[in-house]
């Protein structure tokens, strides 16, 4: 890790950063929206761990982010540094597909994106009980204490939010139960007006008072599947109460003195591990931060690792490490052209391999909705959660009456038989969702993330390399412009990256898409870092999104 240059394209005040790093003793929550954010910093100050601050972060951008994750979402991924043993836990609580869930009942891949049917077992209520069971130190009533009473004022529009609100009213409209909650009065909310959610308030008190019970085999999951199949759902009361959440050992690679872990597949976070493999062969620091040469490397980097993850990851004849094993690494690292750049199929698996560039996806865009948060305490336990609905409010329907959004995370798996990613009756599907935990000598000193479908696994490595190798603070990490390659050569790249930069791109081959200064679309970054000489903790949120940072 080296200081920053002088020619680095970062231009805010604060080691490159426009807003400073939270900084703090005692604990810092870095999430995407403040009023969650808020609630974690609250169970921290009323003497919880990470783990209890983590679950009110999680329960409480149910209220405030509505449109990206939610109790009755897809699923998740925490990940959890636990100090006092000095070890890492992974927790897997991605939904599993219906049973009733056969590929053949779409013909597109694009008909499960708003089909009520590609609702899978909803994950998140399961998983975020499950570590406050195992990790926690407070009750269920304390942990929820501030997501009930926000849903139960109501959420505050900001302008992402209301724009969000607005892109999808259409959507939302379809479903009476969808309209009573986000469209009240048959009207897009205004920015600022304040939107109540008293059902979602009454559903999370039944879950403080029976527990997973009360979702999983009550009367609470009872309403919500009937709620799913009045709109033409095929969820059952026996899927829920199938659904486990999994503990996993977490995966993770050496580079340049420092761990970087995450979750096994299903997870896709080995894509971003084994692109760290591939570049520390490389002076990452020796190149002017976000010039040409240095995108075009990282860009062909990041190819190589999707097709290998795209391909390999749900392939269970091969084992995880061999795409981390020096002597595979090295192969793919001698398959990068320095100066022109090679055409990728894409973030998905494909039936016909591209031979040339082919048209875009404009559609992309309102399929890329996660939310990601951090915490970490007085005592350096760190959480890191990924979790989300699948799409923009899910699949746009709320089950009922319960105040829950239902997901659409079959959407991820394939219907093509042909695909390692392959829908499945009753089993989970691989997900680009992949949470970050850097450990130096055993001990924590970052913890990373962002939503943004098969980006994160793009936007994550390059917060890594801005911090690791560029010696970026977490914020200015986080805030640094951004890349992203989809199929062929094309790239999206925000604007900020200089013009001659681009036009190196585009010199070396690559289709470059100008994105604007700041854009959503390539994520919405979370972070903690742990100066482990110091005891100081510092946060980033990402300004690209409703992201705030506190420290205490």
């Amino acid at each position: 890790m080296r200081e920053q240059r002088e020619s680095d394209s970062l231009v805010g005040p604060h080691g490159g950063a426009v807003r400073p790093p939270a900084i703090g003793t005692q604990g810092v929550v870095a999430s995407a929206h403040g009023l969650a954010t808020l609630a974690g910093l609250r169970c921290l100050l009323d003497g919880g761990n990470a783990v209890d601050a983590g679950v009110a972060v999680a329960a409480t951008l149910s209220v405030v982010e509505p449109f990206m994750s939610g109790p009755a979402g897809g699923g998740g991924y925490l990940l959890f540094y636990e100090a006092a043993e000095g070890r890492l836990h992974a927790l897997n609580y991605l939904g599993h597909a219906p049973r009733a869930a056969e590929p053949t009942l779409w013909s597109d891949q694009e008909d499960l994106h708003d089909d009520p049917r590609a609702s899978t077992v909803p994950g998140p209520l399961a998983g975020w009980l499950a570590a406050l069971e195992r990790f926690g130190t407070m009750d269920r009533g304390r942990v929820f204490r501030d997501a009930i009473d926000n849903a139960e004022r109501g959420w505050p529009l900001s302008p992402f939010g209301g724009r969000t609100l607005e892109e999808q009213a259409e959507r939302l409209g379809r479903f009476a139960s969808s309209r009573r909650v986000f469209l009240p009065g048959g009207r897009i909310p205004r920015v600022g007006e304040i939107v109540p959610q008293p059902e979602l308030a009454q559903s999370y008190r039944e879950v403080v008072e029976g527990g997973r019970d009360a979702f999983y085999r009550g009367q609470l999951g009872e309403r919500f599947v009937r709620g799913v199949q009045e709109a033409g759902g095929i969820l059952t009361m026996e899927d829920l109460a199938d659904f486990e959440v999994e503990w996993r050992e977490p995966i993770g690679v050496d580079y340049r003195g420092h761990r970087v872990s995450t979750l096994p597949p299903e997870c896709s976070g080995v894509q971003y591990l084994e692109s760290l493999k591939i570049l520390e062969a490389f002076d990452v620091a020796g190149f002017e931060h976000n010039s040409a040469e240095y995108l075009h490397l990282v860009l062909e980097t990041i190819k190589l690792a999707s097709a290998d993850r795209a391909r390999f990851a749900m392939d269970r004849d091969v084992p995880v490490e061999l795409l981390l094993d020096p002597r595979y690494v090295g192969e793919r690292r001698a398959l990068i052209d320095r100066e022109r750049a090679a055409p990728s199929e894409g973030e998905r698996y494909r039936r016909d391999k591209l031979g040339a560039v082919g048209p875009g996806d404009p559609l992309r865009y309102r399929r890329d909705n996660t939310t990601h948060f951090e915490v970490v305490d007085r005592d350096q336990n760190v959480v890191a959660v990924t979790q989300s609905h699948g799409g923009l409010w899910g699949g746009g329907l709320v089950a009922g009456d319960t105040g829950m959004t239902v997901n659409n995370f079959l959407y991820w798996q394939d219907i093509n038989l042909e695909s390692p990613n392959r829908l499945r009756p009753g089993a989970r599907g691989e997900m680009p969702m992949a949470p970050c935990i850097v450990t130096r000598d055993g001990r924590p000193v970052l913890g990373i993330g962002t939503p943004g479908s098969y980006g994160i696994l793009q936007t994550t490595l390059q917060m890594l390399l801005n911090h690791l190798d560029f010696g970026m603070n977490v914020q200015a990490a986080i805030e640094a412009p951004r890349v992203r390659a989809f199929e062929g050569t094309l790239v999206d790249v925000e604007g900020r990256v200089s013009p001659e930069a681009r036009a190196g791109l585009t010199e070396r081959g690559h289709e470059v898409n100008v994105l604007p200064d700041w854009s959503w679309t390539v994520g919405g970054g979370q972070g903690v870092a742990i100066n482990q000489e110091t005891g100081v903790l510092t946060g980033g949120a990402d300004p690209r999104r409703d992201g705030t940072a506190i420290g205490w």
